[in-house]
């Protein structure tokens, strides 16, 4: 079966890490296009069968990639369909791109989000006095390269913001690919204004700012906007492992998300992947994007 090899090297562990494949399904930039996880040729979910920690210290993490940096469409891993495919987000049938706020092109890192975490809708975080977003954890890796959809990247934890989205919190988690040539010298969030100035600001005004060219208010941010550190940060990804957990054996209702999966122990949703009849690998040229997509938008006090 012919599928996008994607990269996930390693060599801090002292064991290679798993090997996931993209299976692309449609011509990307279509309504029907969706990008599926293998691992070893077997569909998997990005949402419940991919391990959070990619070590056995629980220090390197692995990362889904939905959004690489620089491009503008808003994809994401679909919470209601079988295994979770990657696909395009849709408003009133149209596809989403995220506008270019200048001097911002498209997302500044490679986004994505943690496997096996879920930010439950149910509960109120003591802090930012809001509830989660029902989503798995947003990631913002800032390495070096551009990473690919459907790449599983291992990274390591360096802080995260707290964004308050239209009543939910909606926490950004600040990482690094372990194999970046920085990541040596990255290990908490003051490190990254040390060694990247400017790019913790960048990101603050980009969550800020990006709604504004749709009609819509600025984001606010719980902590002044503060990136709280490493330490901070990996309590939000336990906290959000756990609520997943309760989530895949049952204990907390799923509502509309999908639970099927072909790995997890004590899940009921637990199913046999030669029956999930999943569309084998396509390769398509992607559809042509309406050109408005790379209009600039100048925010007034964007950089105040």
């Amino acid at each position: 079966m012919a599928s996008t090899t994607l990269p996930t090297r390693g060599g801090y562990d002292g064991k290679a890490p798993d090997k996931f494949t993209a299976r692309k399904v449609g011509a990307p930039h279509t309504l029907e296009h969706r990008v599926y996880i293998e691992k070893d040729g077997v569909p998997v979910s990005p949402f419940h069968d991919i391990p959070l920690y990619a070590n056995e210290q629980q220090t390197v993490l692995n990362m889904v990639v939905e959004i690489p940096r620089w491009t503008n469409a808003k994809q994401e891993i679909s919470k209601d369909e079988v295994l979770n495919p990657i696909k395009q987000d849709t408003k009133k049938g149209k596809l989403r791109f995220v506008r270019n706020c200048f001097p911002h092109k498209g997302y500044l890192w490679n986004y994505g989000a943690f496997p096996q975490t879920w930010e439950d809708p149910n509960v109120t975080h003591p802090e930012t006095k809001q509830k989660g977003d029902n989503d798995p954890l947003d990631v913002c890796e800032i390495g070096e390269l551009v990473a690919k959809v459907g790449e599983v990247k291992q990274v390591k934890v360096l802080g995260v913001m707290a964004l308050l989205d239209e009543g939910e919190t909606d926490w950004k988690i600040i990482v690094i690919d372990v194999n970046d040539p920085l990541a040596p010298r990255l290990n908490d969030i003051e490190d990254v204004e040390r060694h990247l100035p400017g790019l913790l600001r960048a990101t603050n005004e980009w969550f800020r700012i990006y709604k504004i060219p749709d009609g819509k208010p600025e984001n606010q941010f719980a902590f002044s906007g503060e990136c709280k550190n490493r330490k901070y940060a990996m309590e939000i990804v336990r906290e959000c492992a756990e609520a997943w957990e309760k989530l895949i054996t049952g204990k907390t209702q799923p509502g509309e998300i999908s639970l099927t999966n072909v790995s997890v122990p004590n899940s009921k949703d637990r199913a046999d992947p030669s029956k999930l009849n999943i569309p084998k690998h396509e390769e398509k040229a992607p559809a042509a994007i309406d050109p408005s997509i790379d209009k600039w938008f100048y925010i007034s006090g964007a950089s105040a």
